[in-house]
């Protein structure tokens, strides 16, 4: 495949007091046959993600109707996983309920930040969001000592299947911890309580590759993943900067990793021209849409791409 970039939807510029800059892991809904609701993370004043959303013209997703003008959720309560930031990550309806699956941050201490994945549940149609627990579902434990993120839900019958990135550690660059993650897999009878075997999905390709935050689709029988990955030692925007990978698989576990088939690169110039990453991958009305965000990890927007052009 190979996407037909259309460029950027929406950036934020100091929109609300919640909203200053970036508009990172944009995360979509359909909300009805013309409409996609992107729920997104924009950062307030004092760095923090927080949670929400655009509507756009689903033939032409440029076309903005509507931007949230307050968050849809607050920050956790004090001392909770979810106090620092809240970013959006995979979308699930639920009979007449969304469900939220998103990362939670806390600053920490020896390392920049720890994350943990949450659920938040929404009976209005994704207007506003509140939290099913206090605490997160899938948080570190004996196997995965570090933190969990980044995480993608596919409900197929009665299963339901969770990509999400576990980390795997640390590296030490010039002098500051920056943290390496792989994607692992797991699955629940009911979306809340997940089963985890520490079944690792994409492997590395290099000892510092860190990759997260899949996006995934069944066709033909066949589930087909992309995700971010990147380097470690000048990813900020450099040389080993976020970009988007592929991989396949028969039973939704293990994977082969097929990078060159991801079917988008990095502009010669522009907004995507350093990085892409967050990938989120939709199918509407016969056509597969990929929203992705660019340059400094959603500064420069959310833009997108499609599998073949509008008629």
């Amino acid at each position: 495949m190979n996407w037909i970039k259309k460029g950027v939807i929406f950036k934020t510029d100091n929109d609300f007091d919640w909203m200053s800059s970036h508009a990172c892991v944009p995360t979509v809904h359909i909300l009805n046959e013309d409409t996609f609701r992107i729920f997104f993370s924009p950062r307030n004043a004092n760095g923090q993600s927080m949670l929400g959303y655009i509507d756009v013209e689903a033939d032409n997703p440029k076309n903005i109707i509507q931007i949230s003008e307050k968050p849809l959720m607050p920050l956790g309560e004090l001392g909770t996983f979810d106090d620092g930031g809240i970013m959006p990550c995979s979308i699930i309806t639920n009979a007449d309920e969304i469900y939220l699956y998103y990362v939670g941050w806390n600053p920490s201490g020896s390392v920049p930040y720890r994350n943990s994945v949450g659920l938040a549940v929404s009976k209005d149609n994704g207007e506003s969001f509140q939290r099913m627990f206090k605490g997160p579902i899938v948080d570190r434990n004996r196997h995965e000592p570090f933190f969990t993120a980044s995480p993608y839900v596919l409900k197929e019958d009665d299963i339901w299947h969770m990509w999400y990135a576990s980390s795997t550690g640390y590296t030490l660059v010039n002098n500051k911890p920056e943290p390496l993650y792989i994607i692992k897999y797991a699955s629940s009878k009911n979306g809340i309580d997940w089963e985890r075997n520490n079944h690792t999905c994409i492997e590395p390709k290099t000892e510092l590759e860190a990759n997260a935050r899949a996006s995934v689709i069944k066709e033909n029988n066949i589930y087909k993943m992309w995700f971010a990955y990147r380097g470690s030692l000048d990813f900020r925007d450099g040389a080993d900067s976020y970009r988007i990978g592929y991989a396949e698989s028969t039973n939704a576990r293990d994977w082969t990793r097929k990078d060159s088939e991801a079917g988008i690169t990095f502009s010669e110039s522009g907004w995507d021209s350093k990085m892409q990453t967050y990938p989120n991958i939709i199918e509407h009305k016969g056509r597969k849409f990929l929203f992705y965000n660019g340059n400094g990890f959603g500064k420069t927007g959310i833009g997108y791409a499609v599998d073949k052009d509008f008629k």
